[in-house]
């Protein structure tokens, strides 16, 4: 599948992206944010966007920057997304992040039926947040000791909504 941004293309994740995104997320400013205490990268790349037909790896002019992907709840009455992404350390502070964002929150509202979608930065990401708030996304609280880092403490995450009507 193929999702068309302004700059950014959003394509299915398949086994030749493993190891350009396994590098990426060992870049040490994505490490900070997507590092896990077992350093497991290329297990989170297979289970969490080369699985998933929500996942998409993240292209500008033919080359994988990134990738993005959503988990959906299915049940009726609570049927939503949440999303989660990271970029490759050189296009960020680029408008592709929020490009991507946009691309993919349109897809799951427009296609696959959410009404409401979530993204869950940590509480001292203030460009992630900014990025989020542009396409829409609204504060609703902060999830304390939310993650684990790569140095095993504990960080707090800003929990963040978006409803369909006020994407932008």
């Amino acid at each position: 599948m193929i999702l068309r941004g302004e700059r950014v293309v959003l394509r299915t994740v398949t086994e030749a992206d493993v190891d350009r995104l396994v590098a990426i997320l060992h870049e040490p400013v994505v490490t900070a944010r997507w590092g896990r205490p077992d350093g497991d990268f290329e297990g989170d790349v297979r289970h969490d966007f080369l699985a998933l037909d929500t996942a998409f790896a993240i292209e500008v002019d033919g080359r994988v920057i990134g990738a993005i992907g959503a988990t959906e709840e299915p049940t009726p009455q609570y049927r939503n997304a949440g999303m989660d992404i990271f970029l490759a350390t050189e296009r960020h502070n680029q408008g592709l992040g929020t490009d991507a964002v946009r691309t993919m929150a349109r897809y799951l509202i427009d296609e696959r039926g959410h009404h409401r979608l979530t993204i869950d930065p940590a509480a001292d990401n203030e460009a992630a947040i900014r990025c989020y708030q542009k396409v829409g996304f609204r504060p609703v609280g902060v999830m304390r000791e939310y993650e684990q880092g790569p140095d095993g403490t504990w960080h707090d995450g800003l929990l963040m909504e978006l409803l369909s009507e006020e994407l932008q």
